[in-house]
């Protein structure tokens, strides 16, 4: 076994890196799940998340996926034989509508090109009127792709249709306003701008949401809100909760607190901008063609015809112990990602781009030699 001294650069799109206060929290004991100090430990970390998302209503927690978090959208809402809207930006809307018609909903598909997000022009002439809910990616993590949620919204017009909305690879690094842009149902996750490892789920709900979820018909248990939500008010779960996480997630947000979430906003918008800089320089393509949907979390790049993304990312493993993503989907071998959300700063996003650039110099990736140069000036001058 080869041993590689100096810290792995894990910047993939998520898990991201969890920060040593978050796993000194994990590392705590146990407690009792059904006594007083767990019962202190939700309101803990239940409220100081609610502002994350932007939210004065319910959050439920899910020892789950974003996956999870999916399913429990779909089933605490509909019912079999609903139709539901979804907009083709990437991999992921690829999935979740999949997952809705598997569950035995009728599904409207718009196709995309994975290069664009949601074009709200095109949500009135969609939206006829047996639509149950509209489903979009807001930051699509396969495609470095944003959606505009505020104006899919209002493109909805007075139509009863719920709004529900994919946060996964936006929630704690991209400002976010469930309630002020009327979303019924918000999905996301832990392993990403949360900076915690996999293992929770997360919803969002409105009040609308959850009077939908009264006649919802489609079967549940385990992911129903009900018993989550009267649980949560005594300081209690109605199942085993995952006690550890939920101690890394009440650090995590103290964290999200203490920076100021304007701060973390900026601080992801920078890093995304130098990091566009640096593809400019380079000579390469990003995949999102829309620079006002450009994705402040994650990068994805094109590679130049005849060079493989995945053997790019090999060689970077490798010779510089750096985890790019991949590319998925339709884009697979073609496109390589750059995370840089979560517990990130400026010097770590120097170092990813100096391996990155040095990785397509090895790779025999024809590039200009400038991208990291052009991405330090763009952090200088912030």
């Amino acid at each position: 076994m080869s041993f590689a001294s100096g810290r792995h650069f894990l910047q993939i799109p998520g898990p991201t890196n969890v920060p040593d206060q978050v796993l000194r929290a994990m590392s705590a004991a146990t407690i009792d799940h059904r006594g007083p100090r767990f019962a202190a430990l939700v309101p803990e970390v239940v409220e100081p998340l609610k502002p994350v998302v932007g939210t004065s209503g319910d959050v439920v927690l899910y020892p789950s996926s974003g996956t999870g978090a999916w399913e429990a959208a779909l089933v605490n809402t509909l019912s079999p034989g609903d139709r539901v809207l979804c907009f083709e930006t990437g991999h992921f809307a690829t999935l979740w509508q999949a997952m809705a018609r598997q569950l035995g909903l009728e599904v409207d598909f718009v196709p995309g090109d994975w290069r664009h997000g949601v074009d709200p022009a095109e949500v009135p002439a969609r939206l006829t009127p047996d639509v149950k809910a509209v489903l979009v990616v807001h930051n699509e993590t396969s495609t470095g792709v944003t959606s505009d949620i505020a104006a899919v919204r209002r493109a909805m017009g007075d139509h009863p249709a719920l709004l529900m909305v994919d946060t996964v690879s936006s929630l704690g690094s991209v400002d976010y306003r469930h309630d002020e842009w009327n979303v019924d149902v918000t999905v996301s996750c832990s392993q990403k701008g949360l900076m915690l490892p996999p293992g929770l789920g997360i919803n969002a709900v409105s009040a609308k949401a959850l009077a939908a979820s009264e006649s919802a018909r489609l079967p549940k248990s385990y992911w129903d809100w009900k018993p989550i939500i009267e649980a949560n008010k005594r300081g209690a779960f109605p199942y085993t909760p995952p006690t550890n996480l939920l101690y890394g997630l009440r650090e995590a947000l103290r964290m999200l607190h203490a920076e100021g979430l304007p701060q973390v906003y900026a601080r992801h918008a920078r890093h995304a901008a130098a990091t566009r800089a640096a593809v400019q320089a380079w000579g390469l393509e990003l995949l999102c063609a829309d620079p006002q949907a450009y994705s402040n979390t994650l990068t994805a790049i094109l590679m130049p015809e005849g060079h493989d993304a995945d053997k790019l990312r090999e060689v970077i493993l490798d010779r510089f112990d750096m985890s790019l993503g991949a590319g998925l989907g339709k884009v697979a071998g073609k496109v390589f990602r750059i995370g840089h959300l979560g517990h990130f700063n400026d010097l770590s996003l120097a170092g990813t781009l100096s391996g990155v650039q040095m990785g397509l110099r090895l790779a025999g990736v024809p590039v200009k030699p400038d991208g990291v140069t052009a991405a330090l000036s763009v952090l200088a001058d912030a």
